[in-house]
C-alpha cells in the first residue's frame, strides 16, 4: 500500500465566539484543539515535522505507519498564546507560516472581506517559537492570490519572503505556503528557484510519495469540526479535487 501523509492546515487557536461561519475555516476552538491532540494518539497517528515527512516521502527516511503533519498559516499570535503549550505538552512539532512583510502587524488582506484583522507575531515572538522547537515557514511577502499575479510579482513574493525570514531568524526556511492555496505553474517554479524544499497547498488529499514537494496537499481543520470531524478528515477525503500541478 502506498504511504500516506496527512498534513493538516490550522489558522487561529483560541475562543470565537459569534464569528460567521463563513469563515469557520480560520478558527478551532481552543477545547477542540487540545482534544484533537489527545485524539491522534488513540488513533494511534505520530506528529511529524514537514522535513521529517518531505524526507519520507522522497524514499530518503522511514515515515511511521500513520505519519502526521500539522501547519499553521499566517503565525497569529494566538498560536504562541494557545497553541503552542498544547503542542509543546504533547511533544509535538509543527510548521508556522509567516507573511514576511506582515510580522508584527494584522492579518490586513481579512479588511472588508468578513473576518475581523487579528494580531500576526512580531519579529521576537517568531524567535521564540522558533526556540520553543517549532519550524518557522514562508507564507509569502504580501499574502496575495499568487495565481493572479504577474511573473515579477510572483517571483518578487517567494524570494524576498525567504531571505527576510532568514535574516530575522538566523535559519533556513525551507517551506512554503501559498496564500488561499492559489498557486500555478509559474508560482511552483518561483518555489523551486527560490530554493523551498515543499510548498503546501489547500488541495484536500493526503499527500503520497507522487505528489511534488512543491504541491503538497492538506486537508484543512474548521472551527465546526470536532474529534469526529477530523477523525473523519483524515481517515477519507484522501483524493484531491483536481489534478496536481506538475513540474516538467
Amino acid at each position: 500500500m502506498m504511504k500516506r501523509v496527512h498534513i493538516l492546515m490550522y489558522h487561529r487557536v483560541g475562543d470565537f465566539p459569534g464569528r460567521v461561519k463563513a469563515h469557520g475555516a480560520l478558527y478551532c476552538h481552543l477545547p477542540r484543539f487540545k482534544a484533537q491532540m489527545t485524539m491522534f494518539k488513540l488513533l494511534g497517528y505520530e506528529v511529524i515535522s514537514l522535513d521529517a515527512a518531505a524526507a519520507g516521502l522522497r524514499g530518503n527516511a522511514p515515515l511511521p505507519a500513520r505519519p502526521l503533519v500539522l501547519t499553521f498559516d499566517d503565525a497569529y499570535v494566538d498560536f504562541l498564546d494557545n497553541a503552542a503549550p498544547v503542542l509543546k505538552a504533547h511533544g509535538y512539532p509543527a510548521t508556522i507560516y509567516a507573511v514576511s512583510g506582515l510580522v508584527g502587524t494584522t492579518s490586513s488582506w481579512d479588511y472588508g472581506v468578513g473576518p475581523e484583522p487579528a494580531p500576526l507575531m512580531n519579529a521576537a515572538q517568531l524567535r521564540e517559537v522558533q526556540d520553543m522547537g517549532f519550524t518557522i515557514g514562508s507564507h509569502s511577502r504580501s499574502h496575495l492570490r499568487l495565481a493572479q499575479q504577474d511573473d515579477a510579482c510572483i517571483t518578487a513574493e517567494l524570494g524576498d519572503s525567504k531571505s527576510a525570514l532568514e535574516d530575522l531568524l538566523g535559519r533556513r526556511v525551507d517551506h512554503f505556503c501559498y496564500p488561499y492555496g492559489s498557486h500555478d505553474i509559474r508560482a511552483v517554479n518561483a518555489a523551486a528557484a527560490a530554493g523551498y524544499l515543499t510548498g503546501t497547498t489547500c488541495e484536500r488529499a493526503a499527500a503520497t510519495p507522487e505528489d511534488d514537494l512543491l504541491t503538497l496537499p492538506r486537508k484543512a481543520v474548521s472551527r465546526g469540526d470536532d474529534v469526529f470531524g477530523v477523525a473523519w478528515k483524515l481517515l477519507a477525503k484522501n483524493t484531491p479535487k483536481r489534478p496536481p500541478i506538475r513540474r516538467p
